[in-house]
């Protein structure tokens, strides 16, 4: 059907629909459990019904987002009977409209369905491998295994242009401080997700979450940019991933001032999101909150305000409203008195639904469990995420040409950060000759396990310490510098930023993985060992703790051998 086909059927769906249909399908809730019939005094608490079907009946909303905090995710084809399941409740609710069922599938530090789904390095690594190529054939294939499993929308790329190395949340999500190469993987990822895989993509979180030390899950950051500052850094990656054609957009719950001076979140902000992310942008497509349970959005209205003034900003989907009833409520009465209009509510229904069919929900909403095992984590897929972690291992420091490391016959010992990333580089080092063993220390060691740390480490032959953002004084590196001044071998290896070099200066090396999944994992023990070399270039700047105009390690440093 032509797309002249599609909108006039979407507009003639829209007009038969009561307004109850019409306001649900704004919304995109969750229910605890991992079938769609699950009880759970939770949602009983939440939603005064006890199952994602009695949920989907009472509320009839237009998406489910599934998480595995929320007890939704246990494996592949369990996600596939759940969302089938859902989607059978809303066939059979008063709306009769499919869900779009949709995830936070970053990779990396944010990976809502782990193994056997193929994981990839997170955004900050693969802007450390350079390759448009392979951010577009992560997305291709994690967006065709989501989509196996009965998933439709990914809250992904993030967009954010990650500037502040003491950004709490953003960090290694991002691809890079540098917005001409988050453009360019933001486009690419969006291209593998929707035009190689049908997925829906989400660039988030605009106008940008980059550059702030305040996490929006917990308070409210302000960005201090200047319009001309938010134009260089901030929006390029939005035009990019507009012009690439990018379904959805997400807002964050953030305040710059220069593009609203009124102290509002971008998400309530009508002069941010209808006045340069509609008009100025161009963006057509569905507007998506961050989750409205946040603090970041809900320190100045109440949940039933935030909801409708996020519609009056712009925004067409409403995900996760803290008080779900209240939410509700609040929309019904702002359209009964006129404060929200029919028209617009229309709007935002048409997107959603216009939505909906290109992704292809409203004629296939369920799938066949029995594609699981042909699609999901299949060998193929996952020697195509290792070959692409290989690419992304960045080796900042080399003293004295201490790494690659000769492991066959000699004792290893993995410490520090990461307790699973630790067993698992232990186990690939036992793999190829080593005696390994791990013991986690934590991010913050005391001094007991410090100095049961350096004990162990003397009896073996080298020592693998694994750091996940290291501070100025903190126990990480009070342990580190414990390991160096030892006069043992030690290798250091970061999990997260590659920030963390900046309070090392004593380290013989340093390897910037940006990320502890498996995947990454076993891309470090192949480093360390000389089976690849590094080709992986930084992606930020780092910075003198000191003097912050001195730059240590520059975007695009990166040795090999």
């Amino acid at each position: 059907m032509s797309l002249v086909g599609v909108d006039h059927l979407i507009s003639r769906t829209v007009a038969s629909m009561s307004l109850e249909a019409k306001v649900g399908q704004l919304f995109i809730l969750f229910a605890y459990g991992q079938t769609a019939t699950s009880d759970d005094s939770r949602n009983t608490a939440l939603y005064g019904v006890p199952n994602a079907s009695r949920v989907i009946d009472r509320y009839l909303p237009g998406g489910f987002i599934l998480f595995p905090a929320r007890d939704n995710i246990t494996n592949p084809t369990q996600v596939a009977r759940l969302s089938n399941g859902l989607q059978r409740a809303a066939l059979a609710s008063g709306a009769g409209i499919p869900l779009l069922v949709s995830i936070d599938q970053e990779h990396g530090v944010v990976a809502r369905i782990g193994p056997p789904a193929t994981q990839f390095p997170g955004h900050m690594a693969l802007g450390a491998g350079r390759s448009a190529a392979d951010a577009r054939a992560a997305a291709a294939i994690s967006g065709q295994e989501l989509a196996a499993m009965g998933i439709h929308q990914n809250h992904a790329p993030v967009a954010d242009v990650n500037i502040n190395p003491d950004n709490p949340v953003i960090g290694v999500r991002s691809f890079s401080s540098d917005p001409d190469l988050v453009s360019v993987l933001t486009a690419a990822t969006i291209a593998g997700y929707q035009l190689d895989a049908r997925m829906i993509a989400t660039a988030k979180h605009f106008p940008g979450h980059g550059d702030t030390t305040t996490d929006s899950h917990t308070g409210l950051p302000v960005i201090t940019h200047s319009l001309t500052e938010w134009d260089r850094i901030d929006a390029p990656p939005f035009r990019a991933a507009i012009a690439v054609g990018v379904e959805s957009i997400m807002t964050g719950h953030l305040v710059v001032p220069s593009l609203d001076d009124s102290g509002d979140p971008a998400t309530l902000s009508r002069r941010i999101v209808t006045g340069q992310l509609r008009d100025k942008l161009g963006f057509d497509g569905v507007i998506v909150t961050d989750g409205l349970e946040m603090a970041g959005v809900r320190q100045t209205y109440d949940d039933g305000e935030v909801t409708v003034r996020a519609l009056e900003a712009g925004a067409d989907q409403l995900l996760l409203p803290a008080d779900p009833p209240a939410a509700y409520r609040a929309v019904h009465a702002a359209a009964a008195s006129g404060r929200l209009s029919e028209p617009r509510i229309d709007a935002s229904v048409q997107r959603i639904l216009r939505m909906k069919s290109t992704q292809g929900v409203l004629e296939r909403p369920t799938v066949q469990l029995s594609r699981i095992d042909t699609s999901v984590g299949t060998d193929q897929h996952q020697r195509t995420a290792a070959k692409i972690a290989d690419k992304t291992m960045t080796l900042l420091r080399n003293e004295n040409r201490s790494l690659p490391v000769e492991i066959a016959g000699r004792r290893v010992f993995v410490t520090g950060c990461g307790l699973s990333a630790g067993r698992r580089l232990a186990a690939e080092l036992t793999a190829r000759g080593a005696t390994a063993t791990a013991r986690s220390t934590g991010s913050t060691p005391t001094p007991a396990e410090r100095s049961a740390a350096i004990d162990t480490a003397r009896t073996n032959d080298l020592t693998v310490v694994l750091t996940d953002s290291v501070a100025a004084g903190g126990p990480q590196q009070h342990l580190l510098h414990q390991l160096y001044a030892s006069g043992l071998d030690v290798v250091t290896a970061g999990l997260g930023t590659p920030y963390d070099l900046i309070h090392l200066p004593e380290a013989p090396n340093f390897i910037a993985t940006y990320c502890a999944a498996p995947v990454s994992v076993g891309a470090l023990a192949r480093l360390i060992t000389g089976e690849i070399a590094p080709s992986g270039k930084l992606p930020v700047d780092i910075l003198s703790a000191d003097d912050p105009d001195q730059v240590l390690y520059g975007f695009g440093y990166g040795l090999s051998w």
